[in-house]
C-alpha cells in the first residue's frame, strides 16, 4: 500500500523550517561579529574588504530567504532536492564562519586573517555560485527564463573572479571585487527580485 503524496506547499513549509534554522545561525554569526567590532573597536584592526564581504554575505542570506519562497511552486519534492537545499544553507553558514571565526588571535588583524584564509572563503563562495545555478534549474524553465542571458554570463564571471581572488593577495583587486560585487548584487536584487511574482 502506497502513501498518498503530500501537497507540495506543505512539504515546502516543512523544509523551510530547517533551512531557516541554518540561515538564522549564519545571520547570527555575522551580526555577533559586527557587534563585537562595535563593542571593542580598538581590539582588532579592521579591514574594509572584510567588512564589505560581511555586508555582502548578510545581503545574500536575506536574499536567499526571500528568493527560496519560489520553491513553494515546485510540483514535487524528492529527498535529493531537500538534501541539496540543506547543503546549500550549510555552505552559506561556512562562509559566515570563515568571516568571523571563534578567534583571530593568531593574526595581526582582519586584513591579515582575511588574506591568509581567502582560499577557503572564495572556494566556498564559488560553490555558492554553482549551488545557485542548480537551485535556479530546479525551479524550472519559467523561473530561469526571467533572468535572460545576463544570468548565464554572471555565473562564469563570478567563478573566474573567485579563482583570481584565491590566487592573488592584491589589495587593489580585493577592494574592487567586493565593491563592485556588493553594488551589483543590490542592483541585481532590485531588478529581478523586488516582488515574488
Amino acid at each position: 500500500m502506497t502513501r498518498p503524496p503530500l501537497p507540495s506547499p506543505d512539504i515546502f513549509q516543512h523544509v523551510r523550517i530547517i533551512m531557516g534554522m541554518v540561515i538564522g545561525l549564519s545571520v547570527t554569526r555575522l551580526l555577533n561579529g559586527l557587534v563585537r567590532i562595535i563593542q571593542h573597536p580598538g581590539q582588532t584592526p579592521l579591514y574594509p574588504v572584510h567588512i564589505g564581504w560581511v555586508l555582502t554575505l548578510l545581503l545574500m542570506l536575506v536574499h536567499f530567504w526571500w528568493w527560496e519562497f519560489w520553491l513553494i511552486a515546485l510540483p514535487s519534492w524528492t529527498f535529493q532536492t531537500y538534501l541539496f537545499l540543506i547543503v546549500y544553507t550549510i555552505v552559506l553558514f561556512f562562509l559566515s564562519a570563515f568571516l568571523f571565526p571563534d578567534t583571530i588571535s593568531d593574526y595581526a588583524g582582519y586584513e591579515d586573517f582575511f588574506l591568509a584564509r581567502r582560499r577557503w572563503f572564495f572556494a566556498f563562495f564559488a560553490l555558492t555560485v554553482l549551488f545557485d545555478l542548480v537551485d535556479t534549474l530546479i525551479k524550472g524553465p519559467a523561473h530561469y527564463a526571467m533572468f535572460s542571458a545576463e544570468y548565464w554570463f554572471r555565473v562564469p564571471v563570478y567563478l573566474i573572479l573567485c579563482g583570481i581572488a584565491i590566487a592573488t593577495p592584491s589589495r587593489r583587486f580585493h577592494i574592487a571585487f567586493v565593491t563592485v560585487g556588493l553594488l551589483y548584487e543590490i542592483i541585481w536584487i532590485l531588478r529581478h527580485f523586488e516582488t515574488l511574482s
